[in-house]
């Protein structure tokens, strides 16, 4: 399975929508790109593999796998990417801004249902991120 997440770029943020098969399943919010630099960019545009990730602080989630020079890149509910966020994607149901949202947490269960239900079928999934073609 492929997820799908279309950015745009800011200055104090970046937002996107994920789709999967063509469906949009929720919108993002993303650090702004300040060339890969841990803690304070978002990723780098490619295709990256997704599991499972549990801990305490931020229950079941996903981790983005193998990003050059980064590590821990997760998939966790934030509303405020530059308060909530160190290069990791938040889902949000609607976006209020650059790197604002609302609603992440009913947004992570819409990801979490269909990513969570493709890797207990054994399924790889990824996540390929690409430049919203305006």
């Amino acid at each position: 399975m492929e997820l799908v997440l279309m950015r745009e770029y800011f200055h104090s943020g970046t937002n996107g929508a994920l789709y999967m098969s063509g469906t949009r399943l929720c919108y993002t919010i993303e650090l702004p790109w300040q060339d890969n630099h841990v803690g304070c960019s978002c990723i780098p545009e490619g295709t990256y593999a997704l599991r499972k990730r549990f801990s305490e602080r931020k229950k079941w989630h996903l981790e983005v796998l193998e990003v050059p020079g980064r590590s821990m890149i997760l998939i966790h509910p934030a509303n405020n990417a530059m308060k909530e966020l160190q290069g990791c994607i938040a889902p949000v149901t609607s976006v209020q801004g650059e790197g604002l949202g609302s609603y992440s947490l009913r947004a992570m269960d819409i990801v979490r249902r269909n990513v969570y239900k493709a890797l207990d079928e054994k399924e790889q999934v990824f996540l390929t991120i690409k430049k919203m073609q305006l």
